[in-house]
């Protein structure tokens, strides 16, 4: 029985290796995202208004079809705001298929990873994705802080692998930054880029060192804007307006942080105090707060500011 499970898998994967050997790089219409969150839903969403054709995986049917479901809430909202007609909300979400099955996702050039920022999850789900997929696939991880090289040295091609840390609101934000690790290859470099450039993003190269350059640079900012509302200095909505206004920022710090997620700032914070050892990154206690409380920022409606109705 073995032996014939072994035989199938082998055809399976001569006939994905055809798959993806025959398809242009610099023409990739297909990509498989695993991870409905809200980087997911986003890299989803901006795939599909690009052309390309989106499996999304999630580890159930269940939490897949929300995910779907949150992926058409945000295009209502777009139409909402005259951005979308109903019938391009149709065409965009016949380009949007869902699975609970990374078998589903194995002949697909382009894989790309949105799951939470730990790395044994990360590593676990490329080990898979590895022994699931021949050589020709790239594997790219959408991460803001973790190590590339660490989580390459697990699966078989690490020279197709690479980051690219996309932000959000990704359908909104053209910045993209593309991570080396230390085995990633010369060619898999600019074909992602090219690629990533193909669909209207802006790419910088970044080499691997924790937090990359927009991680690194905002938490601090945020960091301490929380800090100046803990200290009664201003208001979080002055603190805001003081720096839209005065450093003609489109978004303030605290608006920002509810955006990316309370959560997520202090995960990502508490990883760079730890492997940097710099006060700055030291989480301000009023974050830690929220967190524990659960006013995460957008995604549970209150962080720093009501957030009530909008859609990501």
């Amino acid at each position: 029985m073995e032996k014939e499970r072994g035989r199938g898998l082998a055809t399976v994967s001569e006939a994905v290796a055809t798959s993806v050997k025959n398809e242009n790089p610099s023409e990739i219409h297909r990509v498989g995202i695993i991870g409905g969150g809200t980087m997911g839903r986003g890299i989803a969403a901006f795939m599909a208004q690009a052309g390309i054709e989106v499996q999304l995986c999630e580890l159930d049917q269940e939490l897949a079809e929300s995910a779907l479901a949150k992926i058409g809430d945000y295009f209502d909202y777009e139409i909402s705001r005259w951005a979308l007609t109903e019938g391009e909300k149709l065409a965009l979400m016949k380009r949007i298929g869902v699975t609970a099955s990374l078998q589903d996702l194995a002949g697909l050039p382009v894989l790309i990873e949105a799951i939470p920022e730990d790395l044994s999850l990360k590593v676990g789900l490329f080990k898979e994705l590895s022994r699931l997929n021949p050589p020709m696939t790239f594997f790219v991880t959408n991460t803001s802080t973790l190590s590339i090289t660490a989580m390459a040295e697990h699966i078989a091609h690490p020279q197709r692998f690479i980051g690219a840390h996309f932000l959000n609101p990704v359908t909104r934000v053209k910045l993209v930054e593309l991570i080396r690790g230390l085995q990633t290859s010369g060619e898999t470099y600019q074909q992602v880029r090219e690629f990533l450039i193909r669909l209207g993003k802006t790419p910088i190269e970044v080499y691997e060192y924790p937090g990359y350059v927009t991680t690194r640079v905002i938490l601090p900012m945020i960091n301490e804007a929380m800090h100046v509302v803990m200290e009664g200095v201003a208001s979080a909505e002055d603190v805001d307006i003081a720096m839209k206004l005065g450093y003609n920022m489109e978004v303030g710090p605290l608006a920002l942080a509810d955006r990316m997620g309370l959560d997520e700032v202090m995960k990502w914070m508490d990883y760079l105090f730890r492997e940097l050892g710099d006060l700055k990154y030291r989480p301000c206690p009023v974050l830690r707060k929220k967190v524990r409380e659960g006013d995460l920022g957008v995604k549970t409606g209150r962080g720093f500011f009501e957030h009530h109705g909008k859609t990501e």
